[in-house]
């Protein structure tokens, strides 16, 4: 029964610092944006190599023969 005159209190603490951290969250933004991080892993990284944006350069003509990648 003594325990309990210990625990209860610090129960009551930690719930008082895990409310909060949570409102704190709240405040500074980080719940704003939830869908893009869940739909950045679905994209592809940029590929320094890909050029399909790029106009023909006529000084490199063995870039036309390579098929492009997938």
């Amino acid at each position: 029964m003594p325990a309990l005159y210990v625990m209860i209190p610090a129960a009551l603490l930690l719930v008082g610092v895990a409310v909060y951290i949570f409102f704190w969250a709240v405040d500074s933004g980080q719940y704003d944006d939830l869908d893009s991080p869940a739909h950045s892993i679905l994209f592809d990284d940029q590929d320094p190599r890909h050029q399909a944006a790029v106009k023909d350069d006529p000084a490199t003509p063995e870039d036309k023969d390579t098929p492009p990648r997938a």
